[in-house]
């Protein structure tokens, strides 16, 4: 296993994933609103203890807990999925935090801090606040559908 390493914004820190992170993340992940666009239901902790397991039993994914930095409380996840020709990043900002622009931030540092040539997210077309992410970020749609979902691609860095 590749660990990841923390990464620090001017707002937010991006804490690698611990199986530990379950117990706090169950709240922030509670709200079924999230999972309007995703699919699925507010995992358990046990859920989540079991998927962060998966999760950092394999070298291709990288998981951080996104955390406000002045009060430490947990407000999302970021994930990135390296394959060889493409690193997939998806991002999830609990519906308390939404709107301050955490995961533009969390996203950008991310993608700043891989080796990358090219960045994919997939998105539903219907879901506006993460397009809106993706167009900030600098990502282009594509007319490719996986799932029912938009492939987004971004080649290089971010737009500033």
């Amino acid at each position: 296993m590749i660990d990841s390493k923390a990464i620090r914004t001017q707002r937010l820190t991006l804490e690698p994933l611990r199986i530990d992170h379950a117990t706090e993340m169950a709240g922030v992940l509670a709200d079924p609103a999230l999972y309007e666009f995703i699919g699925g239901e507010p995992p358990s902790e046990a859920d989540l203890a079991a998927r962060y397991t998966r999760q950092l039993s394999r070298d291709d994914w990288r998981n951080w807990i996104v955390r406000e930095r002045d009060t430490g409380e947990p407000v999302g996840t970021v994930q990135a999925t390296i394959a060889d020709d493409a690193t997939a990043i998806a991002w999830v900002i609990a519906t308390n935090a939404q709107g301050r622009g955490y995961a533009t931030e969390a996203t950008r540092a991310v993608i700043e801090n891989l080796d990358a040539e090219l960045f994919i997210a997939y998105i539903h077309p219907d879901h506006a606040a993460s397009k809106s992410v993706a167009e900030r970020l600098g990502f282009q749609p594509t007319d490719q559908l996986k799932d029912g979902e938009v492939r987004w691609e971004l080649r290089g860095r971010c737009q500033n």
